[in-house]
């Protein structure tokens, strides 16, 4: 979650945390999520719309898309806890979309513009009006004006002002999206095109307003757990270091997981060291004698992007599984029984785990902040925990997978291993709007030869948006925890022999 919208970010922790308390508590849900619209918004004033009424609709939406339910119209408001029975139980339920914006929480923000500020001077040059195109800006009484429906959003004119006096503002949501995906309703609020949309969660991290989320599966997943029919082992993303506090090990997050009822936890690295190996090699059999290059990532946002905009280059994307999916599959060979649950940074992820192919290996998939609101649910103060253990099931290579660029890297380093005069070019694309412009690139011959990397959030999946920590933070602590791996890459974990 973007981490300078403080005020955002407490409420839906809250609202995770209140959800998992109940969930916990066996409490009736009708009842409880009426109980945890009050706790979260108390009193009679409003803090941050322009009614309090407003606010608890606001959050009960929120309570509702936590549970799994559908988001909800002004028009359509009716009993908060409708459709709850569906989603009361203890298997992943989900009906799309994925991402939700709630109607009465948007405020319609403006599309692209461009406007004249103060600053305008009314110079004898006046060259805004020279470079308009379409004449679509005149002299006023106090400075220039420009005419919004002559205007095509072109911005000659914010580049000739020499007093910086035009400015371009755009819907922010918008303009977080690499892939165009947000539109408006007829109202003016924004609209998500589930066509084109890919499900990264960038749009949730830049509303300034709070008024797109996600669906989550914790209520389900604690009710699972609390059923205990059978074993729940998590699968970590390397991400996960840093997000729960500066002085919180990685081995004492492991630990807090136990005490939430899993039976034991793994690292997702080894799946990334497992599909490294496997992609060093398929680049060394394919590029260039098969295909033009290769194009590689973790990110199933990055993989949803290929299939809707560019379906005929799918051909040069490794088919490798995700480390998510090759850690499950590790784990089912020998504990076929178990639900397995990926904790991680993205919420695309959740897609990913319903695919055909997938489903079988993945039960549940829940981010960090949703983690957050279980072990705030239970008191569990992570600091606290005394552990013995240390983490070590995936190599250096494996855990730098968090990061843009890590995927390229540690294929890159094995493909040096297992065959030194290879020499492999390769570039990496960080967010969504660099995927589309390298895949252009490639597209156009340009990238003949080269490892590409696309990796849907700045910074790869430490900037996700299911994150708790700033961007700085994470990749301070991501170098640390690379740096303690036993095996330095993937082929010396004995874990990995041992899957072959």
């Amino acid at each position: 979650m973007y981490e300078l919208y403080g005020d955002i970010i407490n409420i839906r922790r809250k609202v995770f945390s209140e959800v998992a308390r109940f969930a916990y508590a066996d409490e009736p849900v009708a009842k409880a999520m009426g109980e945890a619209i009050i706790k979260i918004v108390p009193g009679e004033v409003a803090n941050h719309r322009d009614s309090i009424f407003k606010e608890r609709a606001i959050v009960g939406e929120r309570l509702r898309l936590t549970l799994g339910l559908p988001v909800r119209t002004a028009a359509e408001l009716g009993v908060l806890a409708d459709g709850i029975d569906e989603v009361n139980v203890g298997v992943r339920m989900y009906k799309p979309p994925l991402v939700n914006v709630i109607p009465f929480a948007c405020e319609a923000c403006p599309t692209k513009t461009y406007e004249v500020t103060e600053n305008c001077r009314k110079c004898l040059a006046h060259p805004c009006i020279n470079v308009c195109p379409v004449n679509a800006i005149s002299m006023k009484k106090t400075k220039t004006e420009i005419d919004k429906e002559k205007c095509i959003r072109c911005g000659k004119c914010k580049e000739a002002c020499p007093y910086n006096a035009i400015i371009m503002y755009d819907r922010p949501c918008a303009v977080a999206c690499g892939v165009n995906a947000i539109g408006s309703d007829h109202l003016g609020r924004a609209k998500i095109n589930d066509e084109k949309c890919v499900s990264c969660g960038m749009c949730i991290s830049h509303c300034p307003f709070g008024a797109i989320s996600d669906k989550s599966q914790i209520y389900q997943l604690i009710k699972s757990i609390k059923q205990g029919e059978r074993r729940h082992l998590a699968i970590v993303a390397p991400a996960f270091v840093s997000q729960f506090g500066p002085i919180v090990s990685p081995e004492q997050v492991f630990e807090g997981i136990k005490k939430l009822g899993f039976d034991d936890v793994m690292e997702v690295g080894l799946g990334a060291d497992i599909e490294t190996i496997k992609e060093a090699m398929e680049y060394i059999n394919e590029v260039p004698e098969k295909i033009p290059y290769m194009g590689t990532s973790c990110c199933p946002s990055w993989a949803a992007m290929v299939d809707k905009m560019f379906p005929d280059l799918k051909q040069y994307i490794s088919d490798s599984a995700t480390p998510m999916i090759a850690t499950a599959k590790y784990i089912k060979k020998n504990d076929n029984d178990a639900k397995i649950v990926f904790i991680g940074p993205c919420i695309s992820k959740k897609l990913e785990a319903l695919g055909e192919k997938v489903q079988e290996y993945v039960d549940f998939v829940i981010t960090f902040e949703e983690l957050m609101g279980m072990f705030t649910a239970q008191d569990i103060e992570l600091s606290e925990l005394e552990v013995t253990e240390k983490i070590n099931d995936c190599s250096s290579l494996g855990r730098g997978f968090a990061e843009s660029g890590g995927v390229a890297n540690a294929v890159k380093n094995v493909i040096a291993e297992l065959d030194p005069g290879k020499v492999v070019l390769y570039e990496k694309a960080n967010g969504l709007h660099e995927c589309v412009k390298m895949l252009r690139l490639a597209k156009a011959g340009k990238k003949n030869g080269y490892l590409l990397e696309g990796m849907a959030c700045e910074g790869g999946c430490i900037g996700g948006p299911g994150t708790l920590a700033s961007l700085a933070r994470a990749q301070k602590a991501l170098k640390a925890f690379k740096d303690q791996a036993q095996y330095r890459t993937p082929t010396v974990n004995p874990l990995v022999s041992n899957d072959k």
